[in-house]
């Protein structure tokens, strides 16, 4: 082989070399992009996978008051979680299974469409229950109220019945008497009290015998008693009377005449004098003992 053979071929050589070592550096970048390629996608496909998982969270916080569609929330955002730290570990080379990652994204994404699709659907028919709860609530408040002041109708039209079928005494007389019972104003020879009552007309009273019970009240406030004395029911308790008589009573004007024997001595001063009828304090009145 001629020198000039030798030279070309040498030069051919050369040509070739840096031809190989220009195509070995032009794949090195094409791989280096490529690797920045799949670098800048493996973050992004991250960082949706991190979205989405705090979307799951803000709906794990909702009052979903559904049982069943709570633990498939549950389970979808376990699920993503198991998904984002594989793409965590693999490798940006392994273009295949981060394709495949990306694929279970869209997945989920459509399962969580949807389950927000059912949480809104829930939380309408909440809304519209609770509106519907908040009219029957304002409803039945209306008609607690309206009972309440039907009650209170009621219960003023019962106290007005029964004020109005309350008998009254509507006078009173005492009469000092002596020993042979005649009328005297000498103080030293009273031996008897008489008193004269009169219950007026009232027609809206039940009719019958009624027991009129007369309450006597010392000046010093002692309440005026014999032994034995009868009692009669008024209000929640019972009280004792100083006298007792009964009357048929015909819803007209009545007049009767009770006594009361002088066995103790006699005070000077203003005495009370109170009638009760069917258990009902019907007439409160005075009167004065002089010397």
């Amino acid at each position: 082989m001629n020198k000039k053979a030798i030279i070309a071929a040498g030069v051919f050589l050369v040509l070739v070399i840096v031809a190989l070592v220009a195509l070995y550096f032009h794949k090195q970048h094409q791989m280096q992009e490529m690797v920045e390629i799949l670098e800048f996608e493996k973050e992004q496909l991250a960082d949706e996978y991190e979205d989405l998982s705090i979307q799951f969270d803000g709906y794990q916080q909702l009052d979903i008051r559904n049982d069943s569609l709570q633990e498939q929330l549950a389970i979808e955002q376990q699920r993503v979680h198991d998904l984002l730290e594989e793409l965590r570990i693999t490798k940006v080379t392994n273009a295949r299974r981060i394709a495949e990652l990306k694929k279970e994204l869209a997945t989920v994404r459509a399962v969580m469409v949807g389950y927000v699709h059912q949480i809104d659907s829930l939380n309408r028919t909440n809304a519209r229950l609770e509106k519907e709860n908040q009219t029957y609530r304002r409803q039945n408040q209306q008609i607690q109220q309206q009972n309440d002041e039907l009650q209170t109708q009621n219960t003023h039209l019962s106290e007005t019945v029964t004020r109005a079928a309350r008998l009254e005494v509507t006078e009173f007389e005492v009469i000092p008497l002596n020993k042979r019972d005649k009328k005297t104003k000498q103080f030293s020879q009273i031996q008897k009290l008489e008193f004269h009552y009169t219950v007026g007309k009232n027609i809206t009273c039940e009719p019958g015998l009624k027991t009129v019970c007369l309450r006597l009240t010392r000046p010093d406030g002692e309440l005026m008693l014999k032994p034995g004395a009868r009692t009669f029911n008024f209000e929640s308790g019972t009280l004792e009377a100083s006298v007792m008589q009964e009357i048929e009573y015909a819803g007209e004007e009545i007049s009767g005449t009770m006594y009361w024997a002088v066995e103790e001595i006699l005070q000077t001063g203003t005495y009370t004098a109170d009638f009760f009828i069917d258990s009902q304090h019907v007439g409160n009145f005075t009167f004065t003992l002089k010397k």
